[in-house]
């Protein structure tokens, strides 16, 4: 199935943006009464019926309507920027394929990368939200210094907060600190990990020092290995 992403769907008609009309009408070829499905990115399939084939009137009439399962739980993960842009584009599109809710880019003492492509980014997020058959867009945050995000992230009751640290004294799996908690934040650190002041602000704020594992991970590999166990326990 090929679907085509519309911010501003309505449960009636609406026009396709122009770079999403290209697609459809040049690249696809598809006309006049052919039918399409369309995603608003916010939870809904929207199977429409091409009214008009002007790539900039692009006019869609709706079909049918139907809305997505919710996930079970938000997961939150805030990570560093790998040096290496590519690495974190693939963060983002194989987070969103596997299944996560939102997504923050934080700024450490060992960051390597202190800026991001965030339109960049988005357009990543939309092609995998395409890609796995998705109708939800994950949330994507931009870059801010890790004391600024703890500080925002209030910690409740109805939330897992989360550190991933490297640390020979630090035995407890992830996968072990998980509740029936209906929102888990994990903190993912750059290479070079947290520094301990880091670490100790974290654990200060509410947040569980936890290890995703006896291997040592890439930044982006700690991230997927994250988002995969969470959407598994």
């Amino acid at each position: 199935m090929q679907l085509f992403y519309e911010p501003l769907a309505t449960d009636t008609s609406f026009i396709l943006n122009k770079e999403e009309a290209q697609h459809c009408l040049k690249v696809l070829r598809k006309k006049k009464g052919d039918q399409v499905t369309i995603i608003d990115g916010k939870g809904k399939y929207y199977l429409c019926v091409i009214t008009d084939d002007n790539i900039k009137n692009c006019q869609l009439e709706v079909l049918n309507v139907e809305t997505s399962t919710l996930p079970d739980r938000h997961i939150h993960i805030a990570i560093s920027p790998t040096k290496n842009l590519d690495r974190t584009e693939w963060f983002v599109e194989k987070a969103i394929e596997i299944g996560v809710s939102e997504i923050s880019f934080i700024v450490t003492q060992n960051s390597e990368r202190r800026h991001i492509k965030l339109d960049r980014l988005l357009k990543k997020a939309v092609s995998a939200m395409k890609q796995s058959l998705k109708a939800t867009l994950p949330v994507i945050n931009d870059l801010v210094p890790i004391s600024t995000f703890i500080n925002e992230q209030k910690v409740d009751s109805t939330a897992t907060h989360l550190i991933a640290y490297v640390d020979d004294a630090n035995p407890l799996l992830i996968q072990n600190a998980i509740t029936n908690s209906e929102k888990v934040l994990v903190l993912i650190g750059p290479e070079g990990d947290f520094t301990s002041e880091e670490l100790e602000l974290a654990l200060t704020s509410g947040y569980q020092k936890v290890s995703l594992g006896k291997c040592r991970l890439r930044t982006e590999t700690a991230g997927i290995v994250a988002i995969t166990i969470l959407n598994n326990v």
